[in-house]
């Protein structure tokens, strides 16, 4: 599995607007700024979020967006289903997938299975407040990966 840059941006996207929500509403040109990704692409990504009430915005002078809930109501399973689709790792296991007709003997299903509910639970485990906590943020420090 791997997660595309909309998902990695869509979360960052989100945790920008987390620690900042006591500024109101968010400039998506300040996101773009702070988190060094393009705004057109921050702009594919918002109606995705606001669709699907993670954020609202406004228009204008003074417009951008918000969070929706607090930041202890997002988990990152969520933001990540909602932008990538399913976190599964093979194409049998994804939601509304045809039934396979090898699985009843498919010896590798198993292990899928299992890394698909261990990807899930870890992502659903950890929430955008959580990521913003320090102890969070240097248990991933050395990996790079956002």
């Amino acid at each position: 599995m791997m997660i595309s840059t909309r998902g990695r941006y869509a979360l960052r996207v989100m945790l920008d607007l987390a620690e900042n929500q006591n500024d109101g509403y968010i400039a998506m040109k300040e996101v773009a700024r702070r988190q060094e990704v393009s705004l057109k692409y921050i702009e594919r990504i918002m109606p995705v979020l606001a669709k699907n009430n993670y954020v609202e915005g406004i228009h204008g002078k003074g417009g951008g967006y918000r969070l929706v809930r607090p930041p202890q109501e997002y988990r990152v399973g969520d933001i990540l289903r909602l932008t990538e689709g399913d976190l599964a790792p093979v194409a049998c296991l994804e939601c509304g997938a045809r039934p396979c007709h090898r699985a009843e003997d498919c010896k590798t299903l198993p292990m899928w299975t299992e890394l698909y509910h261990l990807v899930s639970n870890y992502f659903d485990q950890i929430t955008l407040a959580d990521l913003l906590k320090p102890a969070v943020r240097n248990q991933t420090a050395d990996t790079d990966i956002g």
